[in-house]
This record gives structure tokens, C-alpha cells and sequence, in this order.
């Protein structure tokens, strides 16, 4: 029996690649602003390992040093940055709904 939860655990570990990475949680947590914590970053991790593919996270983290970057792709005319803006507009909404500390 321990054999199949040890093999368990390694193989649900190797389905989640992006939740390793830790992209827009490391990225949250060196933003310097106000109230970024390791349980709110964290948060707001889980709730975009839910909604954004480790392509859409690497360019979300880059909003956080970058917050003019945003403004590029949101008023980009690509079609795949509007794409992406439509999933970061779900993600955003979600986070801001399950990771608020001010929610009771």
C-alpha cells in the first residue's frame, strides 16, 4: 500500500509543472508593494495554476516589475494577447474573489 501512494505522489508531482514554478507567487512576493505576503501570493498562485498555462504565468509575472507591460498587451491588436488578456481578466477576477484577506 505504501508503494502505491509513494507512486501516487511522484506521478501527481510530475503532472504539475507549473505549480513548481511558482512564477506569478515569486514574482508577487518581490513586488515590494503593500500587504504581499507569502499566504496572499500563494493564494493568488493556486488561483493562476488554476487559470493561466506556464506561458500565460511567465508573462503575468512580468507585470508585477512591469506594471507598463499590462498596458501593452491589454491594447495589443494580436490576437493572441487578446486571448491571453481574456484568461488574465478570469484569473484576476478569481483571485481577487478567493484571496482577498479582507473577505469573510
Amino acid at each position: 500500500m505504501q508503494k502505491y501512494f509513494l507512486a501516487l505522489a511522484v506521478l501527481l508531482a510530475g503532472s504539475q509543472p507549473v505549480a513548481a514554478a511558482d512564477l506569478i507567487g515569486n514574482a508577487c512576493l518581490k513586488s515590494g508593494r503593500p500587504g504581499a505576503s507569502r499566504e496572499l501570493c500563494g493564494c493568488i498562485q493556486t488561483v493562476a495554476d488554476l487559470y493561466l498555462s506556464r506561458k500565460d504565468q511567465k508573462l503575468a509575472a512580468t507585470f508585477f516589475k512591469d506594471p507598463h507591460r499590462a498596458q501593452e498587451v491589454r491594447q495589443s491588436d494580436r490576437r493572441r494577447d487578446e486571448a491571453f488578456w481574456q484568461r488574465y481578466k478570469a484569473f484576476g477576477a478569481a483571485a481577487e474573489e478567493g484571496c482577498d484577506p479582507n473577505r469573510q
